[in-house]
């Protein structure tokens, strides 16, 4: 290798390694690299937004990079929703190569105009672009810049939106995948770190990030949330009695999955050649929240679905059944469910004729 190449590889090791002597940078980074011990093998890669949270954790991650020798792909999304959004990835890729970053834009293509659900779209369109190089590059983690701010967010949309238990707490696991199948793992590994530090780290070391105009759009559901958890710190909401009440429901939660399982055991039989499972009379029995997942999870199984089916669906099925002594078939999420007896047998769809639900 070159002497010049050489000099600008320690000139860029040394700049990464000065701004960890900031204690506040430090203190984050070694809080960061806990949470990535145990899942990074070989490679790992990087969803990169523009915005300060995900310029931190660009940081963070070519930190991580060198001091382990692990190679790190930084994959920017260029959602084509707003009419600068291309020129903003092109300006991110090319401050990051100031600092040996070396990223890809992915391009997602729309074929009519979004007029609803522009963040899902955004979000769900860019998650399959990024979980499709990493198969390509056989990567199995994808970091994300997900936060403290964003793990409060999103525990309030999911309340208003009606989620049970499960849902209000989902999105506080820092390893999980999008899909019951993918074979590529989200991380999120800034959890336990608030917006404000992540904001310092960016401004402390890129000194760059782009804003983007929809986080004040007061039309989006997660900006008006955004504005009343403003106004709930003022009454003593905090994210260490956030987190107090978090680690509570995941005990509560816990204990219920316990008693999925147990049931599933229990009182339910696989047949492997038919591929079909058999609900026993007591399966039904159970409380209803034990029901419902027990239910949910059958017949994901059978169904081989990515996602559970609708929750509305699975509990006008399970009222159906344990009130209809009847032997007429019904079908959802790819299974065919039928009453006979004191048992229910549920089997992989395969014809459309049956009464769905």
């Amino acid at each position: 290798m070159k002497k010049k190449n050489l000099s600008v590889k320690k000139k860029i090791r040394n700049f990464y390694s000065k701004k960890l002597d900031d204690p506040r940078i430090k203190r984050i980074y070694l809080n960061f690299k806990k949470k990535l011990s145990g899942h990074i093998k070989n490679s790992f890669c990087v969803a990169v937004s523009g915005g300060a949270d995900s310029m931190a954790l660009s940081f963070l991650a070519k930190c991580y990079s060198f001091e382990n020798d692990k190679k790190c792909y930084f994959f920017i999304v260029d959602h084509k929703l707003r009419k600068d959004s291309t020129f903003e990835a092109n300006l991110v890729k090319k401050k990051l190569k100031l600092f040996q970053i070396y990223s890809n834009i992915l391009t997602i293509k729309k074929k009519n105009k979004i007029s609803k659900n522009i963040q899902s779209f955004a979000r769900d369109n860019r998650y399959k672009l990024i979980i499709n190089q990493s198969l390509d590059k056989k990567i199995d983690m994808i970091l994300t810049a997900h936060h403290a701010d964003d793990l409060i967010e999103n525990f309030f949309i999911r309340l208003l939106r009606g989620s049970g238990l499960k849902g209000l707490i989902s999105f506080g696991k820092t390893k999980s995948k999008l899909k019951f199948d993918d074979k590529v793992f989200i991380l999120r590994p800034l959890l336990d770190i608030n917006k404000k530090d992540l904001e310092y780290i960016s401004k402390k070391t890129f000194n760059f990030n782009v804003n983007d105009p929809s986080n004040l759009n007061d039309k989006f559901l997660r900006v008006k949330i955004r504005k009343l958890i403003s106004n709930l710190e003022d009454y003593g909401l905090t994210l260490n009695n956030f987190k107090l009440s978090l680690k509570n429901l995941n005990k509560s939660n816990s204990a219920i999955d316990y008693y999925v399982q147990k049931n599933i055991y229990d009182n339910s039989n696989y047949l492997k050649l038919t591929k079909t499972i058999i609900l026993k009379d007591d399966f039904l029995k159970q409380p209803d929240e034990i029901v419902f997942r027990s239910f949910s999870e059958v017949i994901q199984k059978v169904g081989k679905r990515d996602t559970f089916a609708r929750g509305a669906k699975v509990e006008n099925l399970i009222k159906h059944l344990i009130s209809s002594n009847n032997y007429s078939k019904k079908t959802l999420s790819g299974c065919i469910i039928q009453k006979l007896e004191n048992s229910v047998i549920i089997s992989p769809e395969k014809s459309n004729n049956k009464s769905k639900l």
